[in-house]
């Protein structure tokens, strides 16, 4: 395999985070990424080599590898385990721990009639985390949650596209938008519909005020809203059902103690999934031969 050709299924994986095939976009997420912090920026890189490369190891499907779908989980993993514990040689290890384990589930996944989006990496992650905090493996990152008394709502809107991948910045934001709009404009605007509705909601019915601006009411949303965008316009209710569901289930995750991740976006649009199919069914049933 050329150079080039594995920047490209690199970059793909970057990008499928959101659901997109596309190197300019991958490229653009990277750039975000790197902007908010550059020690993010390296965990997403050692994840998504080691993903790419386990998934290449066991020889998983080609056409699957080269369209970077066993890069964005462990890309994610890599995000994440940089985003809650300090940058060290154990935390490394970690991502590469974490993103090894979320490209077998992947597979695994793959195998069932589900879709997987991003469920290896919360089942990945969620396995790490309670290993390195019960036997105190890694120190924790501390992560100061801001107080806030007003919705500050360009904050809010751009946080929580930049949530996605865990990074709380405007311009971080701005650029993933930018890298979303490259691929396709209409699941650039379900994306805006996701984060907008995740903030309008929150504060309707009087949510955390800091949480809202830090976009943690967003980023479920903004996934929700893409993976039914399907480059079409007509499927906005169903995008809107899974949008609101996610934001409730982010709210009872989070009153429980229950670290979301985007369980919440997977949660909400596999009970979607599972419900047109069951009714696909009971029509199919009824319709007379």
């Amino acid at each position: 395999m050329s150079p080039k050709k594995f920047i490209e299924i690199i970059l793909r994986g970057i990008s499928q985070i959101m659901l997109v095939n596309n190197v300019i976009t991958g490229i653009l997420f990277l750039i975000g990424i790197f902007y908010n912090s550059w020690l993010m920026g390296i965990g997403a890189i050692i994840g998504v080599l080691t993903g790419t490369f386990t998934a290449m190891l066991l020889k998983y499907n080609k056409n699957d590898i080269d369209n970077g779908l066993y890069g964005y989980n462990s890309t994610l993993v890599g995000l994440g385990i940089i985003y809650f514990f300090e940058f060290n040689v154990p935390s490394i290890i970690a991502v590469i721990v974490g993103a090894t384990l979320s490209t077998i589930i992947m597979r695994s996944i793959r195998k069932t009639r589900l879709p997987a989006y991003t469920a290896p990496f919360i089942i990945s992650t969620w396995i790490l985390l309670v290993i390195i905090l019960k036997f105190h493996i890694i120190p924790l990152k501390t992560i100061q949650t801001p107080t806030a008394e007003n919705l500050e709502i360009i904050p809010a809107f751009f946080n929580g596209i930049g949530q996605v991948m865990f990074q709380e910045n405007v311009i971080t934001g701005i650029i993933f938008l930018i890298g979303l709009m490259v691929y396709s404009r209409i699941s650039t605007l379900y994306a805006v519909v996701g984060s907008v509705t995740g903030i309008a909601i929150g504060f309707a019915l009087s949510f955390p005020i800091n949480m809202l601006n830090m976009g943690l009411f967003g980023f479920n949303g903004v996934l929700c809203g893409i993976v039914f965008s399907n480059k079409n316009w007509y499927n906005i209710k169903t995008a809107l059902i899974s949008i609101i569901i996610s934001i409730f289930i982010i709210y009872g995750m989070i009153n429980l103690s229950i670290m979301t991740l985007t369980s919440p976006f997977v949660l909400s649009t596999w009970l979607i999934l599972i419900i047109k199919n069951l009714l696909k069914n009971k029509i199919k049933q009824y319709n007379i031969p």
